[in-house]
């Protein structure tokens, strides 16, 4: 019961390290709309990055705790969620790449 306790304590203290070094980027509105777009932007690709790197974690820890309990679906799963946590926390890198 303790483990359990001791775990969701270090996901939220994880939680709110990587929000809180994702979104501390400041949103300033200028004259020009297309600078409030860019900067708009920047902050939603700020908050995905943040998501995928909570889902990065998750799946280091599932992957972790499977390898200890030898569960081969709980570690097909964390793998997924490696790569799921990799894909989106490098979602604004992917795009530029496609786009050019």
């Amino acid at each position: 019961m303790k483990l359990n306790k001791c775990k969701k304590i270090l996901f939220i203290l994880y939680t709110a390290l990587v929000l809180t070094a994702n979104l501390t980027m400041p949103v300033f509105a200028a004259n020009d709309p297309v600078a409030v777009v860019n900067n708009f932007s920047d902050f939603m690709f700020g908050l995905i990055r943040a998501i995928g790197m909570i889902l990065l974690g998750l799946g280091i820890v599932q992957v972790g705790l499977s390898l200890k309990s030898h569960d081969p679906s709980q570690r097909a799963n964390g793998f997924m969620t490696v790569a799921g946590g990799i894909i989106i926390t490098f979602a604004k890198e992917i795009l530029n790449i496609i786009v050019g």
